[in-house]
């Protein structure tokens, strides 16, 4: 990561614990990847800044989480509530800032709401505090970030606007994080009843 003086991050949260000697639990996540524009856009931004989200930039429609099931159901319990879903468009709203994070805010729409909602029912699986009646759909464009850069930094992101009011979602990913590296292990097209 660049060091940058006003931006300093904490280094991203650990990964669940496990038994001495067992592989740490893998988080899974479903994400969607925004189109390349803003992509490319968020990236620069976060390099200018000396910051970083986790991972690439992705709108989360369910936030990371474990589950006993294999990733082959999993996929299948996901293909299930995706079965039916088109094609979506996301709207942004702006910046916004909350304790040690910054990111681009999305409007929850009664769709986003429905899926978000539909994907939580998938499982068995662990519920992170921003899922159901707390989630808030962004992209983070910083995280860590220490309090006493705080403030200068977010200055810093106010004056940078983005270069889509909205984006359209014609897929979603299922991701799974473990020991520090993400793998995307299945996308899923939308608009197209079973695929």
């Amino acid at each position: 990561m660049p060091s940058h003086p006003l931006s300093m991050t904490q280094p991203a949260p650990p990964t669940p614990h496990s038994a001495p000697g067992e592989a740490p639990a893998p988080l899974y996540s479903v994400v969607a990847w925004p189109p390349e524009a803003l992509d490319t856009w968020m990236r620069r931004v976060q390099e200018r800044l000396g910051v970083r989200g986790f991972g690439l930039p992705h709108l989360n429609l369910r936030a990371p989480f474990t589950t006993p099931l294999s990733s082959a159901e999993l996929i299948a319990g996901l293909r299930g509530a995706l079965q039916e879903q088109p094609m979506f468009d996301v709207q942004v709203k702006g910046w916004k800032q909350v304790p040690s994070v910054i990111f681009l805010e999305c409007h929850l729409s009664a769709e986003l709401r429905d899926l978000h909602d539909r994907l939580l029912e998938v499982g068995p699986s662990s519920r992170s505090p921003y899922d159901g009646a707390e989630y808030r759909p962004h992209l983070t464009l910083a995280l860590g970030v220490l309090p006493w850069a705080s403030e200068e930094l977010w200055a810093q992101v106010q004056r940078q606007a983005s270069p889509l009011g909205q984006f359209r979602v014609e897929a979603l990913s299922l991701t799974r994080e473990q020991r520090g590296e993400v793998q995307e292990l299945h996308t899923f097209p939308l608009g197209l009843p079973g695929k």
